[in-house]
């Protein structure tokens, strides 16, 4: 006889989560208990999702998109295609004040207030490429809401901190955080391209004080030479890929010739807000250094343009392979629809998604945090309706340097004397034999 299996039950829809009592609607089987709250069936809850743009299944992608193309003839008119694809023009011509961004955008009262003199802690700057993809129109655009300021950015509420995750606390050498036994975060620089308003390092991101000086470098490389539990060391700061490519290269070079450091990754955003970064020279720098595994920060699928498509071509053909890091945040990606549409065009950039961040509690991001229930309906919404390796791990960056703690939707629905009673992604219970040790 198979066995395989069972459903015992069906938990139809309901508004909310909420405790009631389960019975079995056969009478030959036992009631199924458990000590948590069912969760709702869920019929596919993303019909709506955003479709693939044709160019992501073609070798050749156009130049630029199209709104970017419209972009620089409204405002950079000037620039020639060699200036507009060269990283360092790029840099060169960030917005960076009010009186730039309001040529650009009909600015909001809660934008044009933030952006006033003696503003937040976190520097405004945008590269001109990134600000192509904001809507000039629509203070709510997803993607102008996270790099926008908005005055709620002065606004501290109950638990939120500066250094949320005490990095300080963990940080043995300036630049260095030793957190978890067998790795640490490097922090090479404080410079980014363009700056997140939901910044977990905005006490330190943009404020000059952290330079890629070799001095301070050297230190935080004699400290990792001198911890043989150290094999993993990731870069991030700051953006590392803002760096020159001979100044990177001396920093992984630096690293490799460390017998334990086993792999090496980095936290990047420039595939997303500067793509014309990922230039072949540095690709080809990069791939000196295997095993190298870099973390892209994706927001939102406006962001999957045909530049970005291109750089991430770039970096997998050369064999590093790419994950992604997602923060939720409210009114930009809390949504099923919108997160999975991400998920699809990340898997076809070669782009693994990796983790999705409950948004850390920063000083001034409370209009950016969900709450946690609504993360784990996205997952429960991922999980079951599109393939596993497009669904994230969901964590919270523990507040005080607890570290990452990963949080999953309940599909264990308790046990029923040997049998384990196990809820599916369509909310439906089964069996599973799990007779416990005499």
């Amino acid at each position: 006889m198979q066995l395989g299996p069972q459903p015992v039950l069906k938990l139809h829809a309901a508004p909310e989560i909420v405790f009631q009592e389960v019975t079995s609607d056969q009478s030959d089987e036992p009631p199924v208990t458990s000590s948590e709250p069912p969760s709702p069936e869920v019929s596919d809850p993303h019909p709506a999702e955003l479709p693939l743009p044709p160019y992501f299944l073609h070798q050749r992608l156009p130049r630029m998109g199209e709104s970017t193309r419209a972009f620089r003839r409204a405002h950079f008119p000037e620039a020639t295609d060699a200036q507009w694809h060269d990283w360092r023009w790029q840099l060169r011509n960030r917005i960076r004040t009010l009186e730039q961004l309001e040529c650009m955008v009909a600015l909001g009262p809660e934008e044009r207030r933030a952006l006033q003199p003696g503003g937040s802690l976190l520097p405004f700057a945008v590269t001109p490429y990134y600000m192509s993809l904001v809507d000039p129109d629509d203070p709510e655009q997803p993607l102008r809401r996270t790099v926008i300021p908005v005055q709620s950015e002065f606004l501290r509420t109950y638990g939120e901190a500066d250094d949320p995750l005490g990095e300080d606390g963990h940080s043995p050498v300036e630049g260095v955080v030793h957190r978890y036994p067998d790795r640490v975060l490097f922090l090479v620089h404080d410079f980014c391209s363009t700056f997140c308003r939901y910044c977990t390092r905005s006490r330190v991101v943009g404020q000059g004080e952290l330079l890629p000086n070799r001095e301070r470098l050297q230190a935080g490389l004699v400290y990792i030479r001198n911890h043989p539990e150290i094999r993993d060391v990731l870069l991030s700061g700051g953006d590392p890929l803002t760096l020159a490519d001979d100044k990177l290269d001396w920093i992984l070079g630096e690293l490799r010739r460390i017998p334990h450091v086993q792999f090496i990754r980095i936290g990047t955003k420039v595939p997303t807000v500067l793509p014309q970064r990922i230039t072949p020279e540095l690709v080809k720098m990069l791939r000196k250094h295997h095993p190298l595994f870099i973390s892209i920060h994706f927001t939102h699928p406006d962001e999957c343009t045909p530049e970005t498509v291109k750089a991430c071509r770039r970096l997998a053909d050369a064999g590093i392979p790419l994950g992604s890091q997602t923060v939720l945040l409210k009114g930009v990606n809390d949504d099923v629809s919108v997160m999975k549409s991400l998920m699809h065009r990340l898997l076809v950039m070669r782009v693994r998604p990796y983790y999705l961040y409950q948004c850390d509690p920063i000083s001034g991001s409370a209009h950016f945090r969900t709450t946690v229930a609504r993360g784990l309906e996205i997952i429960r919404g991922l999980r079951g309706w599109t393939t596993g390796y497009a669904v994230p791990t969901y964590v919270i960056d523990a507040p005080g340097g607890g570290g990452k703690i990963p949080l999953q939707p309940d599909f264990l629905a308790g046990r029923d004397g040997d049998d384990l009673l196990l809820r599916n992604f369509t909310g439906e219970v089964y069996r599973y034999p799990d007779p416990q040790p005499a």
